[in-house]
């Protein structure tokens, strides 16, 4: 060693001891050696003669220059004291250690190419700039008074790092293995990108997998990007020395992140002579770029904070349809091309024209798309499609703030790279400043998504959040409650509905991780309350908090739920967390029990969540009072697990109780977000409503067997006619579907309910078919009607008419059962609870009232065309007879087609937005009476029905022709070649 202050230099000198008794060499100053002994001291001990051993010994040299002397590199003769010991000569000498010590007594020591402080000695003394760091190579050490060691001669490398290819395609898995000969220890691994030169710490993470066994040890890195790309480096310790082996990765660029503006661009020479490509690529990524056709053109670089775009000034506009190509190369990676068709606008092509919506939009082509850049600080690109009419369309933006995007992704690498305990609290502080300058839909996407990757990583790694850092978390979250930007979630979840259930996730998630020591916490602003505190032995018996919210709200844990964790000695934190307007951010999704009726929320969610020792508890029992609340509540949670992740309500494990007048009490057995439900037009359980419905539907089935009867006696008299067919052909397959839709309603009752019955299932499907297939009948018969008074002299063939209304009557309704089967049985959504009939909740209730109600909108319009068609003057009657003779028929018309075309089922809608218990007695008895109204209004009120009817009592064995002309018939047999005048509409509606 050389010393500035003593100019004196200590040497470890290895001597082969050649058949030589062990011999005591003695040294100018007594020193420490590297283990801890007095120098001069033999280390190895000769056993057994004619053997070779080394012997180290410790030579105290002294010399006038700090300069390392060159003359001992030379070979020389040993001091007098050591001539006795062969050889005679050194052949070489090689300097391990050089120390330089300062004025304060403070010696840097720096060990030469080789050498190396050992594993031990380097964690006890600091760096000899003063930091440590888990990179530290140990090459240089700092001691405070005497130097207590020497570097040492690094042994062979105990180990190799290996790597398939370092050419890694984007997308793929990466995979390094460290071949261990030697057992190592305190592994670590590193990322440097290329241009960066600080190292980036890996951790197992959601990308990142990191294994270890004996003799391998292994990083895995899943979905690699460019911003995985760099010079990886594993860092152990093995032999008593730490290693450092580095492996190069390159991930070549993808065509996803070449921005061309534009892509493709349609232009008119005749308004520009030239224009500008540009094909811009991050500033991280070492690649050069050439355009062609770059003939009479201008190419430069200009380079942005994050990105680099390679500029083609076209002076010229091409005489044809031209395609130009920026073709990227970097070393050793395969070239990337982007081509760029530009289009020239002809004469006589329709086109957009010039306009200065949003940003300046030139002349474009008719079905090609315009790009214009995003503003200042904003990624992305501006769109708008020209119309093939020439008219533009609405402008389509996919900007989004440019440090949006970064906190984005950067939190998206703390998945496996960096230290999350250091950035997760910077990334919330930086967020929150964000909000503010949120403008479009992907900016508020950005943020939300940027929230959830946090609550991930802080999960994943146990990070523990600072008060402050809590506090930027819940100021982001105010603001992005905030009303001013409402309009962004509706626009954010039309594209991505689940964004809310992640966001709520998120924040439970953030929340609970507040650091112990932090408690207690309280904020408070407009949209988010938060209460924690510590709770002891000497804390009052159980937990209770009051937030003034609307409703006002108190929720208490009992004392028997509490007292396990707090005698047990833990350290036990209550967090209450009130959440205002989120709840409007949620998918309007509801589990098996609450899917009968639509809901409201009073605009708030309370989460409350138990710690003990840094562990989460989700079992307890929480109270919660809610005051000034109406209606019919439902205790609810929100629970992420349904909905194939999306989330949904759930009452599972909770009650609801009338604690007086004014206060709705609810009582849930875990710990999650809770909320409670107003039905938004419940009414009340009502046995006379029920009784009333049993009873019309067992007359309904009553009426549909006697009209089975009638037609069992007059079917052949009735139907000698196309338009009677038609319309007897409908009755009668409405009078059948109809009646085993009701028996099947009637009889469900009776029937052992559950998925697991399989008579249940039955039973629900044919009365879902069937009940669809009555309405579908309906259908067939308003459009025959329709025909008839559209196109009076138009004639349609029986059998084509026939196969078409039992298509639409019977495999049209299959189909919407059928697909209604299969898709929500798997789920065990397909059954009301308790009961064997169809789930009348959530979606499933528009499988059936959608085509419903669409039905009786077209048999409605059907029903105005015929009344029109009545009201239209005569010109051989009188005014007072014309005016009479309408009247008679607009009513006959309506009293025999309203319940015929099923037009008392839009009564429904008005049993959805209004709450009123009249308008579902109607509905309930009008509809149950169904098939009472198909006797009166379908057999009883047709007068060739009423008198054939009458005939077969009597015994009469009338001609078809007197038949036919007792019943007024205007319409001549199938088999007539002659037709006498149209029959009015009147005739056609009740014929």
């Amino acid at each position: 060693m050389s010393s500035l202050a003593l100019s004196q230099l200590l040497l470890a000198v290895t001597l082969p001891l050649l058949e030589l008794e062990p011999t005591f060499v003695p040294t100018a100053q007594s020193e420490l050696s590297p283990s801890g002994g007095k120098s001069g001291q033999q280390l190895n001990q000769y056993s057994g003669e004619g053997e070779s051993v080394l012997v180290s010994s410790y030579v105290h040299l002294e010399f006038s220059s700090t300069a390392w002397p060159q003359e001992l590199s030379k070979n020389f003769t040993l001091p007098t004291a050591l001539a006795v010991l062969p050889p005679k000569t050194l052949t070489g000498l090689g300097l391990t250690t050089e120390c330089r010590a300062n004025h304060s007594g403070t010696s840097l020591c720096t060990c030469h190419p080789g050498y190396q402080w050992n594993a031990t000695l380097c964690s006890l003394y600091p760096h000899c700039w003063g930091r440590r760091s888990e990179r530290d190579s140990c090459m240089c050490r700092s001691f405070h008074g005497p130097v207590t060691g020497y570097c040492q001669l690094l042994p062979p490398v105990p180990a190799n790092l290996t790597l398939d290819s370092q050419l890694q395609m984007h997308g793929n898995t990466l995979n390094l293995i460290l071949l261990k000969k030697e057992e190592a220890t305190n592994l670590r691994w590193f990322l440097r990108h290329s241009k960066n030169h600080t190292p980036i710490s890996l951790w197992p993470g959601t990308n990142v997998l990191q294994t270890s066994s004996k003799g391998q040890a292994s990083l895995r890195v899943a979905r690699i990007s460019r911003h995985w790309a760099g010079e990886y480096e594993s860092i152990f310790e093995a032999q008593g020395f730490r290693w450092r082996l580095r492996q190069q990765v390159k991930v070549p660029l993808q065509e996803e992140e070449v921005v061309r503006l534009p892509d493709a661009l349609s232009i008119s020479c005749a308004a520009s002579t030239g224009f500008q490509l540009s094909c811009c690529i991050p500033l991280t990524t070492d690649y050069t770029a050439t355009w062609s056709p770059g003939e009479d053109s201008q190419a430069s670089l200009q380079k942005m904070s994050d990105s680099q775009c390679f500029v083609l000034a076209v002076p010229h506009c091409p005489a044809t349809n031209t395609t130009y190509t920026c073709t990227l190369q970097s070393q050793n990676l395969p070239p990337l091309v982007a081509p760029v068709s530009i289009t020239i606008i002809q004469d006589g092509d329709t086109t957009c024209p010039e306009d200065f919506s949003v940003v300046s939009w030139n002349v474009t082509k008719a079905g090609f798309v315009a790009q214009a850049p995003c503003p200042v600080n904003k990624k992305g690109v501006v769109k708008r499609l020209c119309g093939t009419d020439g008219i533009w369309r609405p402008v389509q933006s996919s900007c989004t703030e440019a440090k949006i995007l970064t906190l984005c992704l950067k939190a998206k690498l703390l998945e496996g790279q960096g230290k999350p305990y250091e950035e997760v609290p910077w990334i919330l502080s930086e967020l929150q400043e964000q909000v503010g300058v949120a403008s479009t839909p992907s900016d508020l996407w950005e943020m939300l998504h940027t929230v959830t990757l946090l609550a991930k990583v802080v999960a994943e790694t146990s990070t523990e959040l600072t008060d402050s850092a809590l506090k930027d978390l819940l100021t982001t979250t105010d603001k992005i409650l905030d009303a001013n930007i409402s309009a962004l979630w509706t626009l954010a979840q039309a594209q991505e509905p689940s964004m809310g259930s992640d966001f709520l996730k998120a924040v439970e998630t953030l929340v609970h991780s507040l650091s112990p020591q932090q408690h207690p916490f309280s904020f408070s602003s407009a949209n988010v309350l938060l209460q924690s505190q510590l709770l002891r032995h000497s804390s009052p018996p159980g937990y209770q908090m009051s937030f003034s919210t609307w409703p006002l709200l108190q929720a208490r844990i009992p004392w028997h739920s509490l007292a396990p964790l707090v005698h047990s000695g833990t350290n036990v934190s209550i967090t209450s967390l009130v959440l205002q307007k989120l709840d409007y951010r949620l998918p309007s999704n509801y589990t098996q029990g609450l899917w009968n009726t639509p809901y409201t929320t009073p605009g708030l969610i309370l989460v409350v969540s138990i710690t003990a020792d840094g562990q989460a508890f989700t079992q307890a029992e929480v109270i919660m009072d809610y005051e000034d609340m109406n209606g019919t509540l439902h205790c609810v949670f929100w629970d992420h697990r349904v909905f194939q992740g999306q989330g949904g309500w759930s009452d599972e494990g909770c009650e609801v109780h009338a604690a007086n007048a004014s206060i709705t009490q609810c009582i849930c057995q875990h710990l999650t977000a809770f909320s409670i439900l107003m039905s938004q037009h419940t009414v009340p359980e009502n046995p006379t409503l029920d009784l009333l419905s049993q009873v019309g539907t067992g007359a309904s089935v009553l009426a549909l067997l006697v009209c089975l009867v009638i037609y069992g006696l007059v079917w052949r008299v009735v139907v000698r006619n196309k338009v009677a067919f038609f319309r007897h052909t409908t009755l009668f397959n409405m009078v059948i579907c109809l009646l085993v839709a009701d028996t099947c309603f009637l009889g469900s009752p009776f029937l052992p309910s559950g998925y697991h019955s399989l008579i249940c299932l039955a039973t629900a499907f044919l009365c879902h078919f069937f009940y669809l297939a009555t309405f579908f009948w309906m259908l067939a018969q308003a459009l025959v009607l329709a025909h008839q008074l559209l196109f009076v002299f138009h004639q349609l063939s029986k059998h084509v008419v026939l196969s078409l209304m039992v298509m639409l009557g019977y495999l049209c309704p299959l189909g919407f059962a059928g697909v209604t089967l299969g898709l929500y049985l798997p789920q065990r959504k397909y059954l009301w609870e308790g009961k064997c009939f169809l789930n009348g909740g959530g979606v499933m209730l528009y499988s059936f009232s959608e085509p419903v109600l669409a039905i009786v909108g077209v048999n409605g319009l059907v029903l105005v065309i015929a009344v029109l068609k009545l009201l239209r003057p005569s010109l051989s009657e009188g005014p007072t007879v014309e005016k009479r003779q309408a009247l008679v028929g607009v009513l006959k018309a309506l009293l025999i087609l309203t319940p015929i075309f099923g037009l008392t089922w839009g009564l429904g809608v008005a049993t959805l937005f209004d709450g009123s218990i009249v308008s579902h007695y109607a509905f309930s008895i009008l509809n149950s009476l169904q098939g009472v109204f198909i006797l009166v209004f379908g057999c009883l009120t047709d007068k060739k029905v009423l008198e054939a009817l009458r005939k077969r009592l009597r015994g009469s064995r009338s001609s078809n022709s007197a038949i036919s002309m007792v019943t007024n018939e205007t319409y001549t047999s199938e088999h007539s070649k002659e037709r006498s005048e149209p029959a009015s509409y009147e005739e056609r509606m009740t014929d």
